[in-house]
Order: C-alpha cells, then structure tokens, then sequence
C-alpha cells in the first residue's frame, strides 16, 4: 500500500483522500440517522405501552374518581400593584370558555392576614367546595399554609412579584389619581397633589420605607414574625415558600412569559391565554394615571434601608427562580417566544401487556 502511494501521482493522491473523507462522512451520517430512527422507534413504542396501560385501567375501573385536572384549585394570592387586575381579567375572559370558576376573596379593609376561624373556613372551602371545582381564586391575602389543616389536595399557589421601589411608586399614586380601570372611583388619598420625590424628601408616611414591606410577609404568611418589619426570619420563610410551595412566580416586567408558562403547565385553566394577553385588550392593561418617575436622589434614600435591602434581596431571588424556569422552558425566536417541546418519554414499562 505504501509502494502504490509512492508511485500514485499527487493529483490522484489527494482525489483518494477525499474520497475517503466523503465516505466517512457519509457512514458517519447514515450511522447518526439509524441512531435517530432507533431513538423515535424506542418512544413510539413506549407511547403504545402507555397507552395500552391506560387502556387496561381504564377497562378495570381503576378511575372512580374525578380526573386530576377537573379537581385542581388554583390559589393567586396577589401582591397590590403587581399587575394583578391585568393578568386576574384574563383568567375573569377565559373561565366560560375554559369551563372554570373564578372567586375574588374579599376581605374586610383589605386585610391580608385571616383570624384562625376564616383559615379554617377557607381551607374547608378551597379542598371541599366541589360545585367550585376546578377553582381559580384571586385576592390580596397572604399565603395559608393548607399543610397544618390535614387536608388531601391542596392547591396550586401562583403569584407575581415586583421590584420593590417600583411597586410602591405606583401604590403611591394608585391612591391618589386611581388608573384608567376604574377612573370614577374615588381613592382614599384623592386631592393630595404632593410627588412621591416630595413626600420622600419631606420624610413622610406614605412613602416610607417602612411601606416596601409587602411582599415579604405576603409570601411568609400568617405567622406574626412575617409581619415584623425587618424581621430576617421572614425573609427566608418567604424564600422558602416560593421555592416549595408555589408552582410558578413570575415578575411584572417579563409578565408575557409568566402567562406563556402557565399556559404551558395549566392548560386545563389557560388555554388561550398568550392569545388574549396579546390582543391588549383595556381589561388586561390597567395602568395607574399621573405616575412620575422618581429621581435618582429618592431612589438612592430608600435604598438606604435596610427594609429596601431585604425586599430588593427577595425580589431578586425570585427573579433568579424566574429565569431559571424560563430558561428551561422557553425560547426567543425573530422577536417571538415559544416553548421547548416535551423532552422527555418513558421506556421499559413492565410487565408488559398481554
């Protein structure tokens, strides 16, 4: 072999070796493509044998009871001035079509903490409220843990969150100038003209830091530590809640994504709802009027706070969950978003079926 390359002219010399690089190319290619077919052959068959599992429980009578998307309760405990209405009037739109309930808790002066009596008549509610089934309730109320009740079937917690300065910039002139929801209804500090930049620099109440403590105890919940301004207990009681006790929170800024995602993971609920979020339509955009900007000067005094610091902390953690879901879920494409096809199927299913 080595005396005919020697005697091979070069010409020839080089056509062999690129003969013999296509034909590697080509082996390596339909190798690859036998690696494809055996690949989906593998989870067509593992989509028959589920199926034919299915249909064997079917015949046995194993479903008695109700199936699992028909009996899901989805609680939205919503932060005030996170984009709550918008994203809520969308969930209001899709309930006749989707073949849901909606229920707005209301309670009296909007307190967000229940006594030990409604936490109790509420779980009843939630778990065994049966005509209310699938339920998506709505309100601003902190987070029950349904885990201390001995309830089976707890529900499915979803919230949104909002960077902490911006959040009470648009609380702070909600209750003065109301938004283009409802632009008839009077506020409760209708006629006070004052900016938030002069009530920061005069030091007063409404705008205090004291005032970014919200969303913190929302997502702590009902022990009397997660209502102690400050309280570093709280913070990680609110951390660890949203890690394992809400199914997604998304944030105001990205609240398209959040949207596309529970359409994604709910569809029982949110068939439709990307579609209608993206028409913008006036229900699902409600904007606060003659909101200003606040300078740099009162964004840097409350961020003096050590109040600011442990919202901003959580906002930021919640952030982070957020990206990380989304990272794994969804895709950017010439300006458009859309989801990452199912990536996994099962194999091995035994005993096999007769």
């Amino acid at each position: 072999m080595g005396l005919l390359r020697i005697m091979m002219p070069p010409k020839f010399q080089l056509l062999s070796i690129l003969a013999f690089g296509v034909a590697m190319l080509f082996i390596e290619n339909q190798i690859q493509k036998l690696e494809e077919s055996r690949a989906k052959l593998e989870r067509t068959i593992a989509r028959h044998e589920v199926m034919e599992v299915e249909r064997r429980h079917t015949q046995d009578g194993v479903r008695d009871t109700p199936p699992l998307a028909e009996d899901v309760v989805i609680i939205y405990n919503r932060v005030p001035k996170t984009g709550s209405t918008s994203f809520t009037n969308i969930a209001y739109d899709l309930c006749g079509k989707n073949h849901f309930h909606v229920l707005h808790i209301n309670t009296t002066k909007n307190n967000p903490v229940m006594s030990l009596q409604d936490q109790v008549r509420f779980v009843r509610n939630v778990t065994s409220w049966r005509e209310m089934k699938p339920g998506f309730y709505h309100g601003h109320v902190a987070f029950v843990d349904f885990s201390k009740y001995g309830v089976r079937g707890k529900p499915v917690y979803i919230n949104v969150v909002r960077d902490p300065i911006e959040r009470l910039v648009s609380y702070y002139y909600f209750l003065r100038f109301g938004d283009d929801y409802r632009p008839g209804l009077r506020r409760r500090k209708q006629g006070d003209k004052k900016t938030f930049d002069e009530c920061v620099s005069a030091g007063g109440s409404d705008c205090a830091p004291e005032k970014l403590w919200l969303q913190i105890p929302f997502f702590c919940g009902h022990y009397s530590e997660c209502w102690n301004v400050g309280s570093r207990w709280a913070l990680e009681q609110a951390k660890y809640n949203l890690l394992n006790e809400y199914l997604l929170v998304g944030v105001t800024e990205e609240l398209e994504d959040f949207i596309m995602m529970l359409e994604a993971a709910l569809p029982r609920f949110f068939k439709g709802a990307t579609d209608l979020y993206k028409t913008g339509k006036k229900s699902h955009l409600r904007k606060t009027t003659e909101k200003k900007p606040p300078t740099k000067e009162s964004i840097a005094k409350l961020q003096q706070s050590d109040i600011w610091k442990m919202e901003n902390e959580f906002y930021e953690f919640a952030l982070e969950q957020f990206q990380f879901v989304r990272a794994h879920a969804v895709r950017e494409k010439d300006g458009e978003l859309y989801l990452l096809a199912q990536n996994f199927f099962y194999e091995k299913i035994y005993p096999k079926g007769n």
